[in-house]
């Protein structure tokens, strides 16, 4: 059985728990999830550093082959597991799904990153709310790209759900409710509609609701 090391308010699991929920894989019956990092612990240890010397989450086992690197594995998992074609495997859906990928991991994830650990894990008084509200804008800037993407068709590859789509919502959440807990730190919100169709689309059309439920308390993450 998969073994999936992390727990489930970290973005980069909850990437990797929603491609296994869309691809049919159901925790306990097809992997095993074990809780690990932050409170939990476990990461820091000699047996997990054999297995990622990282010492981050996620981490994957799966036979004999161990993954790290959350885009990775869903990248693994999709090519591995998709027997019914759940996400299109053409050229261009594909590819257009990987630049997103990178995207999410390269370029928005360290911006939003600056308010998201600002505003939940720094304690307060050592907070520097210039640089949250700096990278707050910085961040609606950036999702005006993907909006601008999403004005032409329904998902950030074409017309059909894809992996990419996965951290980009995971991130869109944080941003939505960073900004409900925190406006007058964060600034205002882009008034963003063709994401917000997207999301919505997203919650009716995949199983994106399911995952989205564990961002709610997002001072615990």
């Amino acid at each position: 059985m998969m073994r999936l090391w992390g727990r489930k308010s970290s973005i980069n699991v909850q990437k990797v728990l929603w491609c296994l929920s869309e691809l049919g894989l159901e925790e306990g019956k097809d992997f095993e999830r074990i809780d690990a990092g932050l409170h939990f612990g476990l990461n820091r240890t000699p047996e997990f550093l054999a297995l990622n010397p990282n010492g981050l989450v996620p981490t994957l086992k799966d036979g004999d082959l161990t993954l790290w690197e959350s885009n990775t594995i869903m990248r693994y998992l999709a090519r591995q597991y998709d027997k019914q074609k759940h996400f299109p495997d053409d050229i261009a859906s594909q590819y257009g799904s990987e630049k997103w990928l990178d995207w999410q991991v390269g370029t928005m994830w360290p911006a939003l990153r600056t308010p998201f650990l600002g505003l939940t894990r720094i304690p307060e008084a050592e907070r520097n709310y210039d640089a949250i509200r700096k990278s707050y804008q910085d961040t609606n800037h950036l999702l005006s790209l993907l909006d601008q993407t999403l004005a032409n068709q329904k998902y950030c590859s074409g017309n059909q759900f894809h992996i990419g789509d996965i951290p980009l919502a995971l991130c869109v959440g944080r941003w939505i409710l960073l900004h409900e807990a925190f406006p007058e730190k964060t600034g205002p919100r882009a008034d963003l509609k063709n994401i917000d169709v997207w999301i919505k689309r997203l919650e009716n059309e995949t199983k994106y609701s399911e995952i989205a439920e564990k961002e709610l308390n997002i001072v615990e993450q």
